[in-house]
């Protein structure tokens, strides 16, 4: 198949996701094309499945903010017509749904009937998508979408209680390539440089926005240090993390925690971690918390949104509601305190992890992908 992919390049998980789902396809020999404002993060050598198109904005002075969904969807129709795309797979509904259905809309007064793909990530619907002045475009987005999947029952429920969308929603959770987790090859620095032999060491990863609750995270690990010698990596950047350090200072414990920032080397700190901490307000899935698992790290997280379909409580790690600070620091302590146990959660979590592995997760998108086609073909 001949497949575009639009998302966003960032760090952020939608993209991840779209990165490693084009490439794991490209890898299969699908022809994969990337397009958006900036090449993907996660997209760093290309092959002769893989490609990259720049969608680039003019600046006029007429604009007070660049139309980027009109560069973007006539970007799209360069594309599709060029390369003979059979299917667009576009991830976010706001703006690039959108988008897309312009560009079928345009390339459908051409003859040319392309389906499109819709996935829901999370704060396409929870945060942005529910804002009056974007709701209605995104029930429009959502409805006019060939097929649309969410990264978990969660956020699928919350999309039809938000939303008027009369189009069936399929759950395809989000995943993770365990080959490239399990090579050891990439562990670059020594456990010696975050912590001593006898501390553990916990940590948590995340673009340090307040739905994250990093005032959690540390109050979560200056109990569990009263208790037990570790040290804390904190990796990531964004508005929190100042307030983080401030705190660290208030308790004490600025000595015992680590600021990284964002940082290329997650696998090595995850491969030597102990414990992950993932106390959000919510969590369409939770993919910091599976990439942690696929590690061997068991994850203390809350029980909102999209986490419990993949922390599973007492098994891969512990849930609690959210804010209770005194229960997560009472689980990971309960982990931590003992190596056997240690050792169980660990092995629990991997074996978790697999199930989510992207060679059980990619024939999923395949399937609708072929049906997303043969459905559309029967229209022309």
């Amino acid at each position: 198949m001949k497949i575009a992919i639009v998302c966003y390049p960032t760090f952020g998980g939608s993209g991840v996701v779209a990165t490693e789902l084009g490439l794991e396809l490209a890898h299969r020999g699908h022809e994969i094309h990337f397009i958006t404002y900036r090449q993907p993060v996660r997209l760093a050598l290309l092959n002769s499945n893989v490609h990259y198109h720049e969608v680039n904005v003019p600046e006029y002075p007429l604009f007070h903010y660049q139309p980027y969904e009109l560069a973007l969807s006539s970007k799209l129709v360069d594309i599709i017509k060029l390369y003979n795309i059979e299917l667009l797979h576009v991830h976010y509904a706001i703006p690039h749904a959108y988008a897309g259905y312009m560009a079928k809309q345009m390339l459908k007064d051409e003859g040319i009937i392309i389906p499109m793909v819709t996935t829901l990530h999370g704060t396409d619907i929870t945060l942005v998508g529910n804002h009056p002045n974007y709701k209605t475009a995104v029930s429009f987005s959502i409805n006019k979408s060939d097929v649309v999947t969410s990264v978990s029952q969660s956020l699928k429920d919350a999309t039809y209680d938000l939303f008027n969308i009369k189009n069936d929603i399929h759950v395809i959770p989000n995943f993770i390539e365990l080959d490239k987790h399990r090579n050891e090859s990439l562990i670059s620095c020594q456990r010696s440089v975050m912590a001593n032999a006898e501390e553990r060491i916990v940590t948590h990863i995340s673009n340090f926005r307040k739905v994250k609750r990093i005032p959690d995270v540390i109050k979560i690990f200056h109990k569990i240090q009263q208790d037990i010698p570790a040290k804390l990596m904190m990796v990531g950047d964004g508005p929190e993390k100042a307030k983080a350090e401030e705190l660290c200072q208030e308790l004490g414990i600025s000595d015992k925690v680590i600021f990284f920032g964002n940082s290329n080397e997650i696998d090595s700190i995850l491969s030597y971690s102990d414990l992950f901490l993932l106390p959000s307000e919510t969590e369409s899935f939770g993919l910091a918390a599976l990439e942690a698992m696929a590690w061997s790290v068991p994850v203390i997280s809350s029980n909102s949104g999209g986490l419990p379909e993949v922390n599973f409580d007492g098994v891969s790690g512990y849930l609690s509601d959210v804010g209770d600070v005194d229960e997560m620091a009472e689980n990971a302590i309960k982990i931590l305190s003992n190596n056997l146990i240690l050792k169980t959660f660990k092995e629990n979590a991997l074996s978790v992890a697999k199930q989510f592995d992207i060679k059980n997760i990619l024939p999923l998108y395949e399937t609708l992908y072929i049906e997303a086609i043969n459905h559309s073909k029967q229209h022309l």
